[in-house]
């Protein structure tokens, strides 16, 4: 069962899906892919509490500067 049947910030629709996040700790930026349940409404993302435990783990060994098994993140801008 899941914690939310409805978007607990707008009451929207959750949909599983498969999302990024960016996760920062010091100077050092990871790039994650996991499952969130997704607002179709406003697009809030929620996290299991496994999620979210591993995303401590992982800005914890950047601030560390632990990065050998994170791949390096490259950010582009692009001018419109």
């Amino acid at each position: 069962m899941k914690p939310f049947e409805k978007c607990p910030f707008c009451g929207g629709e959750l949909v599983e899906k498969e999302v990024e996040k960016l996760l920062r700790g010091g100077a050092h930026t990871a790039l994650q892919k996991v499952r969130a349940e997704v607002c179709l409404r406003c697009g809030e993302r929620l996290y299991s509490q496994e999620t979210v435990r591993r995303f401590e783990e992982i800005k914890a060994k950047l601030r560390r500067q632990e990065t050998a098994e994170f791949k390096p993140v490259g950010v582009s801008f692009e001018v419109v």
